[in-house]
């Protein structure tokens, strides 16, 4: 999976990477995601992400919910339009989830993502296993919505 423009944005001696743990038949994978985004989700019968845009050349799911939730609530709440930020969780089969390396943005044991090139977005959708799931959000300051409690959804979805 070898990518030149990966490559001119991510040096290899620059990378951090750390090995996959142990990993039954699917990986569960969490990404926090705008409205827009969560409408495009909800079109696929919550089955598949969309594409990305042009200036988006990867797809980062993460490897935990913690950081899910710090990136909903830090940057998504603050910094979208509307000012909200979701959190979904969903499974990947195991063995197509482990061709992308474990890459470390901060702290190594809580920012952890996948990247996933956006060219491979299409097949990492077909490895999905089961619904993309609501699991939480964060409503920023200014958000005027109303959001199901249960659902996380907002409530005119």
């Amino acid at each position: 999976m070898k990518n030149d423009w990966l490559d001119t944005l991510f040096p290899p001696n620059a990378e951090r990477t750390v090995p996959w743990p142990p990993v039954g038949e699917t990986v569960t994978l969490w990404r926090p995601t705008s409205l827009h985004e969560l409408q495009l989700v909800a079109q696929t019968g919550w089955q598949n992400w969309p594409p990305r845009l042009p200036d988006q050349p990867i797809f980062y799911p993460v490897l935990n919910r913690l950081y899910a939730e710090e990136i909903a609530r830090d940057w998504n709440a603050k910094r979208n339009d509307p000012p909200i930020g979701f959190i979904t969780e969903f499974e990947v089969q195991a063995e197509v989830a482990i061709q992308y390396k474990v890459q470390v943005v901060g702290t190594q044991d809580r920012h952890q993502e996948l990247w996933v090139p956006a060219e491979e977005l299409n097949d990492f959708n077909w490895a999905i296993v089961g619904p993309i799931r609501v699991i939480g959000h964060f409503a920023g300051k200014g958000y005027t919505g109303a959001i199901d409690p249960e659902t996380h959804l907002p409530e005119d979805f």
